[in-house]
């Protein structure tokens, strides 16, 4: 049965695998355009499609205007024709790539002002800059990348859950495939069997996140959601009959209010999802609550970023008496790429038994949206005329957007530092009021304190404690807070605890099974482990839990800690170091006492 499993998750990774690289060849070779998209009745609502005016356009050179229709009695494949339907596929449905070089007959139906007419439009190379070329590498690595890692999930806990999460991947992923379409267009008889397999894909997309949905953290179904589940197929074939319907135009029929229909459903499944993990959210661990908080979150942005994308490229949906809000093909790059972000979420909060506050990374990932939107919204312009200025050959442009990413990921980090620094305030005051009391303490029980007590309740961490070395071994002399009911008061030089003690470096405290395991179980059980130690000499161990709340503890606290750890050894030397002071300033008063004594007596 396994062996079956991973032979059908490599045919589909492969298949994943084999729509989105192809183009990462778009970053060096940009498609091509015939300059004017139709939307799936026909209507031709665009002729300048990619160009920045529609002089540059093909389309509109060769006469087709805004407000023409397809001929859907003369363009359809039904009777199956190679030509008429392969040119009916490169030109309706919204964007459009094609090979540069292609050449297609679009048919039009009589108009008030022109008589139904065939036209020959041949596609010329797209209109790009360094900026699409940029944010087409990040979503095409993306892709890749949460492609893998649910594979990898699957692969290696398979499972409903991991694969109703990797169905979603397949197809909801922000790679984008319009090279392996454009490819696919020389053969329409694939081209259809590619769309019929997408509409089929794409629902059982749907269907495995209601899955994932379900079962998601540890993939157990509580028997009140057992209904729901049993009623998931049936979602999936409504879903992979509207879609399907949304094809319909091959036939000849308009399907713009189907397609409309079929890509706005995802918004309904999105919130049902979404309910669904709200809900289930309730009756989970604090540890659970947190990976739950990383899904939700991928619901409330990723799933509708993907939507509104495709909504902008394949339905005039945003063309609204106020005016035409259809996204760009930079923005629409941004949202693949934030729905791809959010995906990683998703990945980060299944692998791991226990994450971070969702605010972290969501913090960076509004910083990485606003460094990539920001050059995108403003810059846009001015690049076309830079790139017009130093004509480059296209390997070049390739290196040219690999030196701006780079700048871009040091970008990210810069802000990212200084809003931590921002939001590290609290953190910050507390460090700083812990080493000042540190430094200020006159005996090892109150260092102990501080190293317990302090980060227990300033941090709100579920448990803390401080090992005193004694020889080869760890004693629990101090405070043992979230510690109630474990008989460990010593920690042996031969317990696995203890094998990393030894580099004097903080390390996290791997999870054993609890006929092994001497510490406390649960929430409670300590994650972080801070030796107190300096390069010669290690002076105790405190061991940390992770926040009440279940969220693990995070870089900055991490660091936080073992800072606090190395002041604590030094002071712990020099109190040490003091005692011995005092006891040697004692043993020389008295030996100073005796010889005053002797001489006394011998001169009496």
């Amino acid at each position: 049965m396994l062996v079956r499993h991973r032979f059908v998750l490599a045919a589909i990774l492969a298949w994943a695998l084999l729509m989105i690289v192809p183009d990462l060849w778009r970053v060096a070779q940009p498609l091509g355009s015939f300059g004017f998209y139709a939307d799936s009745d026909g209507r031709i609502y665009d002729v300048a499609g990619p160009f920045d005016s529609p002089s540059w356009s093909p389309a509109y050179r060769a006469g087709i205007r805004i407000g023409d229709r397809l001929d859907f009695s003369r363009m359809r494949c039904i009777p199956y024709d190679a030509k008429t339907c392969g040119d009916l596929l490169a030109v309706v449905g919204g964007l459009n790539f094609v090979l540069p070089g292609r050449s297609t007959t679009v048919a039009l139906v009589a108009t008030p002002e022109t008589p139904a007419r065939a036209i020959d439009v041949t596609a010329v190379q797209r209109s790009t800059n360094l900026l699409t070329r940029g944010i087409l590498i990040l979503s095409q690595l993306a892709g890749i990348a949460v492609v893998l890692a649910a594979a990898w999930l699957v692969w290696t806990r398979p499972g409903p859950m991991s694969w109703g999460f990797f169905l979603y991947i397949v197809w909801f992923n922000p790679g984008q495939a319009y090279l392996f379409y454009a490819l696919l267009q020389e053969w329409p008889s694939l081209l259809l069997l590619q769309n019929f397999a997408g509409s089929i894909a794409e629902a059982a997309g749907y269907a495995g996140f209601l899955l994932f949905a379900l079962r998601v953290p540890d993939d157990r179904l509580d028997p009140e959601w057992q209904p729901v589940q049993r009623a998931v197929p049936f979602i999936a074939v409504a879903m992979a009959l509207a879609l399907l319907a949304s094809y319909a135009s091959v036939l000849g029929y308009r399907t713009e209010l189907i397609t409309r229909i079929a890509i706005s459903a995802g918004f309904i499944v999105d919130l049902a999802a979404l309910a669904i993990l709200i809900l289930r959210r309730r009756n989970q661990t604090p540890q659970n609550q947190q990976r739950l908080n990383w899904v939700i979150w991928g619901c409330l942005i990723g799933l509708p970023a993907y939507i509104l994308a495709e909504l902008g490229q394949v339905t005039t949906v945003f063309e609204t008496p106020f005016g035409d809000f259809t996204p760009t093909e930079d923005i629409v790059g941004l949202l693949y790429l934030a729905n791809g972000v959010l995906c990683l979420f998703v990945f980060e909060a299944v692998r791991r038994k226990r994450v971070v506050n969702v605010a972290i990374p969501l913090r960076r990932v509004t910083i990485l949206g606003l460094a990539l939107s920001i050059p995108a919204l403003v810059l846009h312009h001015q690049i076309d005329r830079i790139e017009e200025q130093f004509e480059l050959p296209s390997w070049a442009w390739l290196v040219v957007g690999t030196v701006v990413l780079f700048l871009i990921s040091r970008l990210h980090e810069l802000g990212v530092d200084l809003v931590d620094h921002f939001f590290n305030r609290r953190l910050d005051q507390t460090a700083h009021a812990l080493e000042d009391a540190l430094f200020k303490a006159q005996d090892p029980s109150e260092v102990e304190r501080l190293l317990a007590d302090e980060p227990f309740q300033r941090l709100s961490l579920t448990s803390a404690a401080v090992f005193r070395k004694a020889g080869a071994t760890f004693k629990l002399e101090g405070p043992a807070l979230g510690w109630d009911g474990s008989p460990v008061k010593t920690l042996s030089s031969d317990d696995p605890v203890l094998g990393l003690v030894a580099k004097g470096a903080p390390f996290g405290v791997a999870e054993r099974s609890s006929a092994q395991d001497p510490l406390p179980s649960g929430s409670n059980r300590p994650i972080f482990a801070v030796p107190i130690a300096n390069p010669v000499r290690c002076y105790a161990l405190a061991l940390y839990g992770t926040h009440a709340s279940g969220a693990d503890l995070d870089v900055n606290e991490r660091d936080m800690l073992a800072r606090l750890g190395k002041n604590a050894a030094a002071v712990f030397a020099e109190l040490e170091n003091e005692d011995l002071r005092h006891r040697v300033d004692r043993l020389e008063s008295e030996l100073a006492r005796r010889r005053e004594a002797v001489s006394s007596s011998s001169r009496q």
